[in-house]
């Protein structure tokens, strides 16, 4: 059997002490297979984003242990850690999250550099190239649209060409024909790739696109079903 893209076991994610203490994330356990595209739904403090958050490395849990890319990522200090995600993972943020005072060739390059590629500008351009901003090179984010900035956001996160897609909300800045042009080269990179895509957004229609819905609420795994049942179950 094929071990999975990630696999969660009863991970926890908790803020202060005894009586204090609020409990994030409850015991959850969850397979994500390789290649798999997967929505995690729920409503704004269900959880969602803190359970990307875990998967990415980027928030330690405080109970469980997570197997990313085959790697125990919980076991890892913080070096290692940044060392794995700049090897496996690619991030898409709401908040694009681009360095304002670089161009976008630079912002895309800026993972290869890290990653010692000779040819970090040249596959730089190629990544803008695929996500149709060839003419937006030189342009710094503030001189590009809240789509444009996106889709420099999406080259960066694929062009070390990680096998684990990751993205929080990547429509939610943006505007409904911008979010539906957002949303179809995320998909369509995912597929051109073979990479495992997992999903973060509030919106039902967009989790629909997934192969599979995960529906968070108070921590917990609501439900976690094929898009079609999901489906089904809303008739």
């Amino acid at each position: 059997m094929t071990e999975p893209a990630i696999a969660l076991d009863d991970v926890y994610v908790s803020l202060g002490d005894g009586a204090a203490r609020v409990d994030i994330l409850r015991g959850l356990n969850l397979n994500i297979g390789q290649g798999e595209a997967i929505a995690i739904l729920g409503p704004s403090g269900s959880g969602k984003s803190t359970l990307l958050m875990v998967m990415a490395g980027l928030e330690r849990i405080t109970g469980g242990g997570i197997t990313v890319a085959g790697g125990r990522i919980d076991a890892m200090n913080e070096d290692d850690l940044a060392a794995f995600r700049g090897r496996n993972l690619g991030i898409v943020f709401q908040s694009f999250n681009l360095i304002p005072t670089m161009t976008a060739l630079e912002n895309v390059a800026v993972p290869l550099e890290l990653a010692g590629r000779r040819d970090a500008f040249e596959r730089a351009a190629e990544e803008l190239r695929l996500v149709g901003l060839e003419a937006r090179l030189s342009h710094y984010p503030g001189q590009l649209s809240g789509g444009e900035q996106q889709r420099v956001a999406i080259a960066r996160a694929m062009a070390p060409s990680p096998p684990i897609l990751f993205a929080d909300e990547p429509t939610g800045n943006l505007d409904e024909k911008t979010g539906r042009e957002i949303a179809d080269l995320i998909f369509s990179l995912k597929d051109r790739r073979g990479a495992t895509l997992i999903l973060v957004t509030h919106d039902p229609a967009l989790a629909r696109r997934c192969e599979r819905i995960v529906t968070i609420g108070g921590g917990v795994i609501a439900d976690d079903s094929s898009a079609e049942a999901f489906e089904a179950a809303r008739a």
